[in-house]
């Protein structure tokens, strides 16, 4: 697959990352930052996204590296939301926002990489052009949004019982 020592490195820990968002999203309905699950997601994206930036199978600067900087600053920002805006509900709506959204603009590399990898010696695309990269991310698009007013409706659900 042409892997080098800090790509595969990468790989295991996103890998791990989006276990952790996934597991969330199925306990919770959220990544939850103050569950292991949370944290995991939370750490393993920073960590990923850092090592993107030394990653770069077209030679230097690219929209990739520019995804990986706007994914550490939703984390991060849901992050801040998370710890310093307890009890403020309205920072709830936004750090789940935040974290749902950076999981999502994880994928769009994460599709893009995988389709054009896998399988080995013919993988399922053949550049991020290819149609099936593109229906892909749309139906993923579409999960996301589902999924934000699914999460919005249940935290609204949650303030009005307490």
């Amino acid at each position: 697959m042409g892997l080098s020592s800090l790509g595969i490195f990468h790989t295991i820990i996103g890998i791990a990352a989006l276990a952790g968002a996934l597991a969330g999203f199925i306990r919770y309905g959220k990544i939850n930052l103050g569950t292991v699950s949370g944290k995991l997601y939370f750490y393993g994206t920073l960590v990923t996204s850092l090592t993107s930036l030394g990653i770069s199978k077209h030679g230097g600067f690219n929209p990739g590296h520019v995804f990986s900087l706007f994914i550490i600053l939703l984390v991060g920002l849901a992050y801040f939301l998370y710890a310093r805006k307890k009890g403020n509900t309205k920072a709830r709506y936004f750090e789940n926002f935040l974290l749902s959204f950076s999981f999502f603009l994880s994928l769009v590399p994460t599709v893009n990489e995988t389709f054009t990898r896998v399988p080995i010696g013919h993988p399922l695309a053949t550049g991020i052009n290819d149609p099936v990269i593109g229906q892909t991310l749309l139906v993923l698009f579409i999960l996301f949004i589902a999924g934000s007013v699914f999460q919005f409706i249940s935290q609204k659900r949650v303030k009005s019982e307490e």
